[in-house]
């Protein structure tokens, strides 16, 4: 990299850890301080091209959302997709990744390079493009960020660190539970701290930035919208099925948050009991139309009904599945995690740890 930019890596432990919305999230923290952002995505996973010829669909939004100019937006170099991967098994694919990395992130008109990595320590080794190497390549410095799942976490990001070395300027702790939070900030992290590793961040989990929208949903469930296709900007948190009778079903429904129902199509008791509660969209199965009723008071009530030619467990899983596991990519979630990252990131010791100074006055 040229030395006018420095250039801030960050990683995962793990898929789905939330690291593109802690990229966002510092993006525009800093944007807000007056630091000049650029932004690349090295290796993709859903665009697919010739090296340096594209720009990846994540990267598309996030620049988008940035409102950066095009001469600040980095290409993906590489797609790790099947076809590519057992080209370079095959031997097929000889190209030295390295240079090309090289070669396409030299950029002088920022402050700071942001870069995304892959969704862990090791994806892209076989391009000589793990983090580690992406991170040397450019003489990175690498944010980590790991999902919580339990203590163990600590571990994770220990074995991080023997691996990176001097490359890990700190790390995020994400998806924290509520009632975890307080043990994660007085234990964990003085811990970790006590081990030389920077903790610039303890995020409490958020059901909403784990939501997929109804309209995501009918995508990838290949379905059919049988009324309130003006609402599919609707956010699913949680997911419920209505297999059992219409009492009981009522309690359950009673005790969930902005749900999916997945239900038979011919269950017009459950589809009217799931109307009246926190219900983001009915999932008909069985292609069986709903009654005149259920499509009135869906209408009436704004809530979306979806009628997939899938079965009940195919549903489930493919609902499941999304929710938790989908792209920031949604207004209601990029203003959530702004938020979010204003209160629990610490970014002063960011800036401070990469040499910059704030061109706008805190």
């Amino acid at each position: 990299m040229p030395e006018s930019a420095k250039c801030l890596l960050i990683g995962s432990t793990e898929a789905y850890s939330g690291k593109s919305a802690t990229v966002l999230g510092v993006a525009h923290q800093l944007r807000e301080r007056g630091v000049n952002v650029a932004y690349g995505k090295p290796l993709g996973s859903f665009w697919s091209g010739t090296p340096g010829a594209g720009v990846e669909e994540d990267v598309q939004f996030v620049a988008q959302t940035l409102n950066l100019p095009s001469d600040r937006v980095l290409p993906t170099i590489l797609s790790l997709d099947d076809h590519t991967i057992q080209q370079r098994i095959l031997g097929q694919n000889q190209i030295n990744y390295q240079q090309v990395l090289t070669e396409h992130y030299k950029i002088k008109n920022a402050d700071l390079v942001l870069l995304e990595g892959t969704a862990n320590l090791e994806e892209g080794s076989i391009f000589n493009l793990s983090l580690q190497q992406v991170a040397e390549t450019l003489d990175a410095q690498t944010l980590l960020v790991a999902r919580f799942h339990s203590l163990l976490v600590a571990g994770a990001i220990m074995s991080a660190h023997r691996r990176l070395g001097d490359r890990l300027l700190g790390a995020v702790i994400n998806d924290v539970p509520e009632d975890r939070l307080e043990e994660v900030t007085t234990t964990v992290k003085p811990f970790l701290e006590r081990q030389g590793i920077r903790i610039l961040g303890i995020m409490p989990r958020s059901d909403l930035l784990r939501s997929v929208s109804v309209g995501q949903l009918a995508q990838q469930l290949h379905a059919e919208v049988l009324c309130r296709a003006d609402r599919l900007d609707l956010m699913v948190e949680s997911l419920s099925i209505g297999a059992m009778n219409v009492n009981s079903a009522l309690k359950y429904f009673r005790k969930g948050r902005n749900m999916a129902v997945i239900t038979g199509g011919d269950r017009t008791d459950i589809q009217l009991a799931a109307l009246e509660t926190s219900t983001q969209c009915l999932i008909l199965t069985g292609q069986m139309p709903p009654s005149k009723d259920v499509l009135n008071r869906a209408e009436d009530l704004e809530i979306p009904i979806l009628s997939v030619d899938l079965d009940t467990l195919t549903t489930v899983e493919i609902v499941d599945r999304a929710i938790g596991q989908v792209r920031i990519q949604e207004p209601v979630k990029v203003r959530h995690l702004h938020q979010l990252m204003t209160q629990h990131f610490d970014l002063d010791r960011l800036m401070k740890e990469l040499g910059l100074e704030p061109a706008i006055p805190v």
